[in-house]
């Protein structure tokens, strides 16, 4: 029987060993490291390790590390006192003293700058922590679970990410698949969110037609679970037929030509590059989690040209994060 977690939804192999995995996972108090690529629901799994485990009555506290500024990440993190820095007007409570008894997630935990990461190794060893401008060391209750890149074990290898620190962290890892690879699992994830949305918007809930139905199975879905949601949601809002509609309009003509007779050269080579130009650049946005002036640089292009081939091939960089 495959195991039961909160807001997880899947049947593939792939997916259910890591249900049972992350069942097995919330009995225990060691820190957690989950990996994965954008949005393949690492808070979704974070969120039921803490609520599988004997911590659930007690807060679940998450804070993306990739969005603190880099002077307030300890602040944010452990606190501070009243005048520890200019603009600290009063004391203030940081999230692992707000997380007490209950689990604290740090979302992007690879984003942390060398300080920031030196801090919450001291944590980690004793869990102890000193608020910026205290005296004293104050003693913590927290589980901590985070998530990380795919590119973590690239920045150890750089120096970019503290090697000890990361085996602090990856005491008990989950590694989230991609969809791609969760096969049969886009078919009933869009379902769910069809009638999710339908359900939200007080709409009648819609069948797919059958090109999205072979195309769900298809696609490379570098968005993951969070493309998937979002074309879904779109789609119910805004689609016109009495059946929603996912495929790209030409997916199915491309299909059908294949089928009955030889591709023209020049064609079969323009659907090669296209292809090719897809997957380049949705790699260059999960490195740089969806930075566009990041992946300009890497890729060697003026920021305006990268912009102009993401909207050619319809790929939206809030898939891979938030730059």
């Amino acid at each position: 029987m495959a195991a039961v977690v909160p807001n997880m939804l899947g049947a593939s192999p792939v997916f259910v060993r890591v249900l049972e995995t992350i069942t097995r996972l919330a009995r225990f108090e060691a820190p957690v490291l989950l990996t994965g690529e954008t949005g393949t629901g690492k808070e979704l799994a974070a969120r039921a390790i803490h609520y599988l485990s004997a911590r659930a009555a007690s807060p679940f506290v998450p804070v993306n590390c990739g969005a603190l500024p880099d002077t307030l990440i300890e602040s944010e993190l452990f606190g501070h006192e009243r005048g520890a820095f200019t603009d600290a007007r009063q004391s203030r409570v940081g999230l692992v003293e707000a997380a007490r008894g209950g689990t604290l997630f740090l979302d992007e935990v690879d984003s942390l700058p060398m300080r920031a990461q030196a801090a919450l190794l001291r944590f980690l060893q004793d869990q102890t922590f000193r608020p910026l401008g205290a005296s004293g060391e104050l003693s913590g209750d927290v589980r901590v679970v985070a998530a990380a890149s795919p590119r973590m074990q690239e920045m150890v290898a750089r120096g970019s990410f503290r090697a000890d620190l990361a085996f602090r962290l990856d005491v008990l890892a989950v590694e989230m698949p991609p969809l791609r690879e969760r096969i049969g699992d886009a078919r009933l994830l869009a379902d769910y969110f069809a009638a999710r949305h339908a359900a939200r918007y007080k709409m009648k809930v819609r069948p797919f037609d059958t090109d999205s139905l072979a195309w769900l199975d298809t696609h490379h879905w570098p968005g993951n679970v969070r493309e998937l949601d979002n074309l879904v949601h779109r789609q119910t809002l805004l689609g016109q037929d009495a059946e929603l509609r996912l495929a790209p309009e030409n997916w199915h003509a491309r299909g059908e030509r294949t089928k009955t007779g030889p591709v023209l050269f020049n064609d079969a080579r323009h659907e090669a590059m296209s292809a090719w130009e897809r997957q380049y650049l949705s790699h260059l946005l999960r490195e740089t989690g969806g930075n566009v002036t990041r992946a300009a640089l890497l890729a060697g292009k003026e920021r305006r040209a990268l912009g102009k081939l993401l909207k050619k091939h319809g790929i939206d960089r809030d898939f891979f994060g938030t730059a």
